[in-house]
């Protein structure tokens, strides 16, 4: 089981007033130039959230909801600290009430 971190908030915020393209593209070529795999992933409506574990995050977060999830711990502090106005967590998975950590809710438009 790996254990993700996360960080949360409503999907307009992270994907419309924050400048988050920007930051991940930033990390993405700082993951390319360190040949290292890529270890984080924004999802939209994620489906971690459905889990009962989840229930008090979720009626905190406004809806639709969008997260960065990552292995990578200090990454999602970073990202905490930077954005400020988001929920920070952690979650086992798979398991049996997230059985895909990285799945979405969203459908495809």
């Amino acid at each position: 089981m790996q254990t993700y971190y996360y960080v949360l908030a409503s999907q307009r915020f992270l994907t419309e007033e924050e400048p988050l393209e920007e930051v991940l593209r930033e990390r993405t070529r700082h993951y390319q130039e360190q040949e290292k795999e890529i270890d984080f992933w924004l999802i939209k409506q994620p489906a971690f959230l459905e889990a009962p574990e989840m229930a008090e995050i979720k009626k905190k977060c406004p809806q639709p909801a969008a997260a960065i999830v990552s292995t990578n711990p200090q990454f999602i502090t970073w990202l905490k600290l930077r954005l400020e106005f988001v929920a920070m967590g952690e979650f086992n998975a798979p398991s049996d009430t997230i059985p895909q950590p990285l799945a979405s809710l969203a459908t495809a438009s």
